[in-house]
């Protein structure tokens, strides 16, 4: 079982910087693309940006130039940096992986979430 842990969020004030980080744990044999997404109150899910394996990524329109998504294999991680936020970027963050795992019946695709961690912005 593969399991995506978030860290990172919490209250910052319009113009502040946080970072998200989504570990991912348990048996897989690779991860192929990675990604943030968010949902807001009232709001559907939107995608933030994702990043392929070879490190393309792709942003939402209304976060590029502030939010910077990377990743580190070795620890099978993605991160969320996001600066210059605004109060519009409150919601609720989750990360998605594309995982590989390998088993008795060969390679199998699976789509895994976090559980989510919330951001606020407000002064």
């Amino acid at each position: 079982q593969v399991q995506l842990v978030e860290s990172g969020g919490g209250l910052v004030q319009p113009g502040g910087s946080l970072r998200l980080s989504c570990a991912a744990s348990g048996s897989l044999f690779s991860i192929n693309g990675m990604g943030w997404y968010r949902q807001a109150p009232g709001r559907q899910r939107e995608l933030v940006g994702v990043i392929t394996s070879d490190g393309s990524t792709n942003y939402a329109d209304s976060v590029k130039g502030r939010f910077t998504i990377a990743r580190d294999n070795a620890k099978n991680t993605v991160y969320l940096q996001m600066n210059s936020l605004k109060p519009e970027d409150t919601a609720v963050y989750y990360c998605r992986d594309e995982v590989v795992v390998y088993g008795s019946e060969g390679y199998r695709y699976l789509e895994v979430w976090g559980q989510g961690t919330l951001v606020t912005v407000s002064s």
